[in-house]
């Protein structure tokens, strides 16, 4: 696969970086062997700029290019998320994971290597103008680290003008380039119902108000919504993924609890969900006699890219792998990424790089392909040098 020459010089070094995270991963903001791992090869590279503790353990490191000091110099963001999953881990590679039951299995530890590669070539090349604004961030799998770093103003501190990230791939050709102008990702939302009834012996139900029966009714319900409540041609997915009530089969229970996840890209389709939800969860309770509340927690927002930023990152992308290694108009899935909320506070894309046929992403087999993290770095470092050519 091409890349850039120095990066290439540097691959074994990448390799060694990314099996070192690998083996301390940390979990939402309390990162701190990997920030402390990631500011010590930042500060090794001689960045000009670097700001810690941003939503807690994130940080933005500046490097300048030619001409940085203008008046209205522009600066390019670069998005890495450092964060690892609380999944124990069957890799059996010889670095595997020293914290038990947390692992990399999303391949967090290789996007922090590729803005690393990157982070290095451009701090020894300068050949770019304007500056480029380093982003590593905390929590990405939970919480939403990206909200926090954009609430804490790194946008504005930093004048961050467009912003991109990469996300390996698992099943796309190692090395190859996938994106789509537009919503890539839809936005994430997840309820809670909780039920009371009047529990009792299994053999008395006339005597209970059984909240069994009316859990499997709202389970039922909440699934007309994508049937009847919506036009079939735009994308809703609700899906009820948790059921817990009861403890011997001779008692009916007093308590039952659903849970579910919400998958939307109009928020006037997210809006009528969270209508119909309450009206559901309210009538059927009603219908079986219990008391019902929902919980509904709106999440990442779409992620949505800026068309004219994903053309030219597709450009980008085809300088270097090719133009049959680039899909520029993959469909768009269900999926979530708090990434979201930097493409909503500036224009900018997310793209996915092919990590080959492995376990697929929260698997407790998966590992980064360490083949794909020079075509990463290369890809930020040519992107930066054809947004900000040099003088």
């Amino acid at each position: 696969m091409p890349v850039v020459n120095r990066i290439a010089d540097f691959a074994t070094d990448m390799t060694a970086w990314r099996r070192h995270l690998h083996q301390i991963p940390e979990l939402a903001l309390d990162l701190p062997k990997t920030a402390a791992f990631v500011a010590e090869r930042l500060r090794e590279f001689g960045v000009d700029e670097l700001h810690e503790g941003i939503a807690q353990t994130g940080m933005v490191a500046i490097i300048n290019g030619q001409g940085h000091d203008a008046p209205d110099a522009p600066t390019i963001g670069l998005r890495a998320d450092m964060d690892a999953l609380p999944i124990p881990e069957e890799t059996g590679v010889e670095y595997v994971s020293g914290h038990a039951g947390n692992m990399h299995a999303c391949g967090h530890d290789g996007h922090t290597t590729m803005l690393l590669g990157a982070a290095k070539y451009l701090a020894e090349t300068r050949n770019f103008s304007g500056r480029v604004a380093l982003i590593f961030q905390p929590a990405e799998e939970a919480i939403g680290g990206a909200r926090i770093m954009v609430e804490e103003g790194v946008m504005e501190q930093f004048n961050i003008g467009e912003v991109y990230a990469l996300h390996n791939l698992p099943g796309l050709a190692e090395g190859s380039f996938l994106t789509t102008p537009g919503p890539i990702m839809a936005a994430v939302d997840t309820f809670h119902v909780r039920i009371q009834g009047v529990g009792g012996h299994g053999a008395m139900p006339h005597e209970t108000r059984d909240p069994v029966m009316a859990a499997c009714g709202i389970a039922q319900a909440i699934q007309t919504i994508v049937s009847r409540n919506h036009y079939a041609l735009q994308d809703l997915v609700v899906s009820v993924t948790q059921i817990h009530t009861g403890t011997v089969d001779n008692v009916i229970p007093d308590t039952a609890y659903i849970n579910g996840t919400v998958r939307t890209f109009d928020p006037e389709v997210q809006d009528m969900v969270m209508r119909r939800m309450e009206e559901i969860v309210a009538g059927q309770a009603v219908s079986y006699g219990v008391e019902a509340t929902l919980d509904y927690e709106v999440g990442y927002p779409a992620t949505i890219n800026d068309a004219d930023k994903a053309d030219f990152a597709v450009g980008v992308a085809r300088e270097i792998v090719g133009e049959d290694r680039v899909v520029p108009d993959a469909t768009r899935d269900m999926g979530a990424e708090d990434f979201s909320y930097m493409l909503n506070a500036r224009p900018g894309a997310y793209l996915y790089i092919g990590q080959g046929d492995t376990a697929g992403l929260h698997h407790p087999k998966y590992d980064f392909n360490d083949a794909i993290a020079p075509v990463g770095a290369s890809f930020f470092v040519r992107l930066v040098e054809r947004a900000q050519p040099a003088a």
